[in-house]
């Protein structure tokens, strides 16, 4: 028996490799099925937009191989992709989908995000798991809900997008059900967008200088596309302006925005300015009741809850390794048990054997004496057998049961003819 984690992330693979690893979840089930037609005896695939990992259950030989061939085909022309990856198996493996559930091995440290992301694997991997693997998973979430809970690991906002969603926090009294209308289209726009929708915002509308990239943004969200052009009167009935193109001078100037702005009435409007240069104007920010914050003030904000995350970065490593050490008990119990039971079947065979073979030759016993002889045969098996079981428990439970089981089977002629 083993667990094993296949594959890439952020720290070992840049973007334009990871965005061909990425699977829709309709493409899970194919893979998954590659890997277990290779030996596996059962896979869950985590693949979003910072990893793809396959976690497998008693993987063969050859299925590390098929899964780094699943990923090679997305690359082309014969590249390797096992040198963007890596590969775990048993306690380490285990730790692995633990810290990445309670948000230690994200690019924004605690992120809650991933933790949800967790759980849509597990649920659409089920046909492939196994029992194993639903085990693993489903301590993995509650591992992520320990240090959530019992530290400050996700507190504030540690990058730009979250930074972006507190600071719109403040303005109103509550983020659900408030409007957003986003400028831009690329990574960090969609992100922040993303944020803004975790907490209930409605992404109404989106604008972009290229009206097909809006539109692919849009179709995400749910919104309406729009040109940039188009984009400036609505600045009248937004909450919230999420400003990221690349745009290389401003485009959110007084000019433009300052009659549309003038139709609020006083309501507050919320200008989010993630952009390198920036997008917005400073003389906007005069505007009545307009709150306008720039990539710096995001950044302090950020930087700050980020510094008070990492001091919680110990206490949620020893949540991660007291629950490894639970699962470990649980699934080194689960190897020996099999082995035990065949172990004793065997030798009670023996004993049952050379019982009726002595009995033969005593045949001047009384049944009472016959039932005495037997008794003590069973007595004195379970002697025997006592200290080596209480061992092999121990020591499945401190994790060093696989070797002791490979060398009983060997010792006593457990092994299957397939040498499992």
């Amino acid at each position: 028996m083993s667990i094993a984690v296949v594959g890439v992330n952020h720290r070992t693979a840049p973007l334009e490799v990871r965005e061909r690893f990425a699977h829709a979840p309709r493409e899970v089930p194919a893979s998954l099925q590659r890997v277990l037609s290779a030996g596996a005896g059962g896979g869950v695939l985590l693949s979003t937009c910072n990893r793809t990992e396959f976690y497998l259950a008693e993987p063969s030989d050859s299925t590390a191989e098929t899964v780094w061939a699943i990923l090679g085909e997305r690359l082309g022309a014969g590249r390797n992709a096992s040198e963007y990856g890596y590969f775990q198996r048993d306690r380490a493996a285990v730790r692995h989908l633990y810290r990445v559930s309670a948000g230690l091995d994200s690019m924004i440290l605690g992120e809650s995000q991933i933790q949800g992301q967790v759980r849509e694997a597990w649920e659409a991997s089920r046909p492939q798991a196994g029992p194993v693997l639903h085990r693993l998973f489903q301590s993995a979430l509650l591992v992520g809900a320990r240090v959530r809970s019992e530290t400050a690991l996700g507190s504030g906002a540690a990058s730009a997008p979250s930074a972006a969603v507190a600071l719109a926090d403040k303005i109103f009294s509550r983020l659900a059900g408030r409007s957003a209308l986003v400028l831009g289209a690329g990574d960090m726009a969609e992100l922040a967008a993303g944020c803004l929708v975790s907490e209930g915002v409605r992404v109404t509308l989106v604008a972009n200088r290229s009206y097909e990239r809006a539109r692919a943004i849009a179709d995400q969200l749910g919104a309406r596309a729009l040109t940039l052009d188009e984009a400036w009167e609505h600045f009248a009935t937004a909450d919230i302006v999420l400003s990221s193109t690349a745009a290389p001078h401003a485009v959110v100037t007084w000019e433009r925005v300052a009659p549309a702005i003038g139709r609020r009435g006083g309501r507050p409007l919320c200008i989010l300015d993630l952009a390198v240069p920036r997008d917005v104007e400073p003389a906007v920010g005069q505007l009545e009741n307009v709150f306008l914050y720039d990539i710096d003030d995001l950044q302090a904000v950020a930087a700050h809850a980020a510094a008070e995350r990492h001091q919680e970065v110990p206490a949620a490593e020893r949540i991660v390794s007291d629950e490894v050490e639970r699962f470990w008990a649980w699934y080194g119990g689960l190897a020996v048990v099999p082995v035990l039971k065949e172990f004793r079947g065997r030798l009670d065979d023996v004993r049952a054997a050379e019982l009726e073979r002595a009995l033969k030759r005593l045949p001047h016993l009384s049944p009472e004496d016959r039932a005495q002889v037997e008794q003590f045969s069973h007595a004195l098996l379970n002697k025997f057998l006592h200290p080596p079981t209480i061992a092999l428990k121990q020591a499945a439970q401190a994790g060093r049961g696989y070797g002791l089981l490979e060398s009983l089977k060997k010792l006593f002629g457990l092994e299957r003819p397939d040498g499992s």
